[in-house]
């Protein structure tokens, strides 16, 4: 069985898409961008921001959820410029300092909205 997870503490989905699908003890986050959750809008700053933003947007689905950075399994990392990655990674190792989840992480022509960075991520209990 399917449960849908839907949170105010993170961006509502733009699309025809969830922001979260839970199944069998595993969550499946939709890919997350940059957007304040409260004004709908990217947040200034680089990538360095940008980053922050999402895992923050992360964190809420997750808790949302019941369940924790702890319980991610794997993050793909989708950059507008792969020169970000350095600068990314810094940001991603402090809300995965331990134990961090596999992970991909490359460039990608586009992105929505303009943004420099756009995370999927999945948890599993």
């Amino acid at each position: 069985m399917k449960r849908f997870i839907n949170t105010a503490d993170a961006p509502a989905a733009v699309g025809p898409y969830s922001q979260a699908v839970e199944v069998a003890g595993t969550l499946y986050i939709s890919g997350q961008i940059a957007l304040d959750p409260h004004t709908m809008k990217i947040v200034e700053g680089g990538i360095q921001e940008q980053t922050e933003q999402i895992l923050k947007n992360i964190g809420a689905i997750l808790s949302e959820a019941g369940y924790e950075y702890s319980d991610v399994v794997k993050s793909t990392c989708f950059l507008s410029d792969i020169a970000n990655f350095k600068a990314m990674n810094e940001v991603y190792g402090r809300f995965y300092a331990v134990n961090p989840p596999a992970r991909s992480a490359f460039a990608v022509r586009d992105l929505p909205m303009g943004v420099l960075i756009e995370i999927e991520t999945i948890a599993a209990k």
